[in-house]
Order: C-alpha cells, then sequence, then structure tokens
C-alpha cells in the first residue's frame, strides 16, 4: 500500500521549535497538504476548509514553540484545524444561515419547507452543542464527517475501546434529546414542531 506525503519529521520540528527559520518555513510547507486534506474533511464548504487551513498554518507558524511534543504536531493540526471549522459553524449558526447553504440549488423547497428544515437544524445544532465536549468531538468526527473509528481514536489520543464508548454515549445522549417531548437544551422553543 503506498503511502500519501508524511509529516515533517521530529528533528525538523524541534529545529523549528528552537527557532531555525529555514526549518520552520519547511514544517510549514509540509505541513500544508495534510492541513487542507484536514479541512476539507471538516469544514462545511471549501471556501471555509481554505479559511480555516489559512488559519491553522499561521497559527503553526506563531505557535510552534507552545506544542509540548515534537512528534504529535499531526494532532495538534487537526485540532487545530478542528476547533477552527466549529467557530465557523457557530458564527453561521448565530447568523442564522446552514453550513455549505449555496446558490446552486436545482429544486428550491417551498418556504414552509424551508423554515422546518432550519428549525430541525437549529434543534439538531443545539442537541449537539449541549453534550460533553468530549462526546460532541467524537460524534462529530465520526457520525457527521464520516471518519474512520480508527481514525477518529488516534486524533483523539483514545483507545479504540474508549472512543467507542464515547461515541455510544453521544449517540444514546443525543437520541434522548431528540426524542423528548421538548427541545434539546438549549434549543430555541418553536411552534409547531414536526413530529418525529
Amino acid at each position: 500500500m503506498n503511502r500519501p506525503f508524511s509529516w515533517p519529521d521530529e528533528r525538523l520540528v524541534k529545529a523549528a521549535q528552537d527557532g531555525d527559520v529555514a526549518s520552520l518555513t519547511t514544517v510549514v510547507a509540509e505541513s500544508q497538504p495534510h492541513v487542507r486534506k484536514f479541512a476539507l474533511s471538516l469544514c462545511a464548504s471549501p471556501q471555509d476548509a481554505e479559511d480555516a487551513a489559512q488559519e491553522a498554518l499561521i497559527i503553526l507558524y506563531r505557535k510552534i514553540g507552545t506544542l509540548r511534543a515534537s512528534g504529535a504536531l499531526a494532532s495538534w493540526m487537526f485540532r487545530i484545524v478542528r476547533n477552527e471549522c466549529l467557530r465557523q459553524v457557530r458564527r453561521l449558526v448565530r447568523r442564522g444561515e446552514e453550513p455549505g447553504a449555496g446558490p446552486e440549488g436545482a429544486s428550491e423547497p417551498s418556504a414552509e419547507e424551508a423554515v422546518l428544515h432550519r428549525l430541525e437544524a437549529r434543534r439538531i445544532a443545539a442537541a449537539v452543542g449541549a453534550l460533553p465536549r468530549d462526546q460532541r468531538q467524537v460524534l462529530i468526527m465520526r457520525d457527521v464527517q464520516g471518519l474512520p473509528g480508527k481514525a477518529v481514536a488516534r486524533a483523539l489520543g483514545l483507545s479504540d475501546a474508549a472512543m467507542k464508548s464515547r461515541l455510544h454515549r453521544a449517540r444514546s445522549s443525543l437520541r434522548q434529546s431528540l426524542a423528548a417531548p421538548g427541545q434539546a437544551p438549549g434549543a430555541p422553543l418553536t411552534e409547531g414542531d414536526p413530529r418525529p
């Protein structure tokens, strides 16, 4: 099995952490394809992915000295990209937009369908947002982004069993929140919610 490009090696990362500008430039350049791939898999749109990747590379350049272990560059960058993508989604939700919404819709839904869809999306987003952080991360990576379980466990520094346990708890909590007669915690109250 041929492996795609690899992350910068630990010696190069250590030299960059120690302030060697040439090493830092190389680390950023060699990390760029991985960061873009993370962003494309995590963000709602290619434009958001590009913004998140650029922000992550800027953070890498400015804050590489805060990286505790030179061998943890991949997981550190994954967390930075994930946080940038989540920040963009939160900003869209606050503005009342839907992630990935674009002008290319072939058949437009009716106004009523669009409102119901937005309300349901907000309700689900609120339920996911109310989950504990560790459960929310696993749920988003596994069920929303569709990443393989082993990749999720590795990115979060968990054993496969711990990742599966968190995912099970997250799914159960989400199911209970959405099945409850009321709304998910933190969701706006709406009249006339569609029946499940």
